[in-house]
């Protein structure tokens, strides 16, 4: 990794990308730390160790510590992506048709997610504030009132959407996936308060057996971690190689190649899909518990869709799963690869091209869908169950979670460097023999 950093800052048009992309990050983290007038932060203290309090931190960026114009992150344009890719699954015309349209269709589809994350963000914004405010002894909010919260409501929605573009300019001017980097520096930015939270809770203020007890729990704690980035790592990096073969040879057609399907084709969008799924119903509950709270329906709702329960921790890996299998035949169709297949002369080794190609990559992802979803799911699964075990802080229980983010986006990152480095030398040597000798 630290070479291919080294090699791409020796290009100076690499060299910009991952500048400008610093300075969005810098941006975001300035913002990160303004909070939202008439807002008192201090109150979050109190609340800071809840489900929803933790995953809406973590997927902001670290934006909710403060109630800063970022409070909201990218959570609500990354629910308005689910919504709208689950509706282009045959449940509206309309959005069927402009997912067929190419790059047309893309530009509408993403214009209406947009829309759809104004509508969340402003909902989510003025249930999670009305919710933090009834739950803090400390009222969250100086003056509660309808003129107050839909002020708010409107200055994070619109910090929501700041972000988003932010998100966009990274994604076409920068490095890696915006919305993805944004989380993972907010990520990157939480961990030393992480760990000098586990130092805390540990260590401080023990003596004798207890800190050594304190101390070998946290040397524990380090050696899974190492083995589980290891694991996480290596089967990130897993492929399937399937081998094409071409009906007609051209100039430009390779003699062997291969189409490389990952074992883990869907990343770690799953997990942020499961994370923002679930914080959605915490906010409308939120909106109820004054008036509600001790009423059955109430009590049923908050635990299942709480992280330190155990229905929550059940229906978050639930929702990995199942939004595992969804989101890779979102990123590989069988339908459309066997169709390019076919405009291209190729086909898949052994494979009937056309329905057969089809149905034999369709089950293919069935297959590395299920290892997948499995792999995810108990990566995720460990640092809650711990978390409730060993009464851990929440922040500390999704660190399954922030960690699959963090190794899966530093090997995009990675991947991208090496991409354009190598891109950048296939251009020097071919450009070398015009002018490097004057010949």
């Amino acid at each position: 990794m630290f070479k291919a950093v080294k090699n791409a800052l020796k290009v100076k048009d690499i060299r910009k990308k991952i500048l400008f992309t610093l300075f969005v990050l810098i941006v975001y983290r300035i913002g990160a730390a303004i909070t939202v007038p008439g807002v008192n932060a201090a109150a979050l203290q109190e609340i800071s160790s809840t489900g929803l309090a933790s995953i809406l931190n973590t997927f902001s960026g670290g934006g909710l510590e403060n109630y800063s114009l970022f409070a909201m992150g990218v959570s609500p344009y990354i629910t308005a992506q689910i919504v709208v890719q689950l509706l282009q699954m045959d449940i509206v015309p309309r959005f069927v048709e402009w997912s067929k349209q190419g790059e047309v269709g893309r530009r509408k589809l993403n214009q209406a997610t947009r829309w759809l994350t104004i509508v969340l963000g402003f909902i989510q914004s003025i249930g999670i504030t009305a919710g933090f405010n009834a739950l803090s002894s400390i009222h969250l909010v100086d003056h509660p009132g309808v003129q107050t919260y839909l002020t708010i409501g409107l200055i994070l929605t619109a910090g929501t959407m700041f972000a988003t573009w932010m998100g966009d300019m990274i994604t076409e001017r920068g490095l890696g996936n915006g919305v993805s980097v944004i989380i993972f520096a907010g990520i990157v930015a939480q961990m030393p308060g992480g760990i000098r939270q586990l130092w805390d809770d540990q260590i401080a203020g023990e003596s004798g057996s207890a800190l050594w007890m304190g101390i070998g729990f946290i040397a524990l704690v380090v050696i899974a971690l190492i083995i589980i980035v290891a694991f996480v790592t290596w089967v990130q990096q897993a492929e399937r190689r399937l081998p094409i073969q071409y009906t007609r040879r051209t100039t430009t057609s390779p003699s062997s190649s291969y189409l490389p399907l990952k074992i883990n084709v869907s990343g770690v969008i799953p997990v942020i899909f499961a994370g923002s799924f679930i914080s959605t119903p915490q906010t409308i509950l939120m909106a109820f518990q004054q008036n509600h709270g001790g009423d059955t329906w109430y009590q049923v709702l908050s635990t299942i869709f709480n992280m330190q329960s155990g229905p929550g921790i059940t229906l978050y890996i639930l929702l990995i799963v199942v939004f595992t299998f969804f989101y890779a035949f979102v990123q590989v169709n069988p339908e459309k690869l066997a169709e390019n297949l076919q405009k291209q002369g190729s086909y898949i080794s052994g494979v009937r091209p056309g329905k057969g190609t089809q149905e034999y990559v369709s089950a293919l992802l069935m297959r590395l869908s299920t290892v997948g979803s499995l792999f995810l799911g108990l990566i995720s699964l460990i640092p809650l169950v711990a978390s409730n075990v060993w009464n851990l802080s929440q922040s500390i229980g999704l660190g399954g979670t922030s960690l699959l983010i963090i190794v899966q986006i530093a090997l995009d990152l990675v991947r991208q460097l090496n991409g354009l480095t190598m891109k950048r030398e296939y251009i020097g040597f071919i450009r070398e023999p015009e002018g490097g000798n004057g010949k």
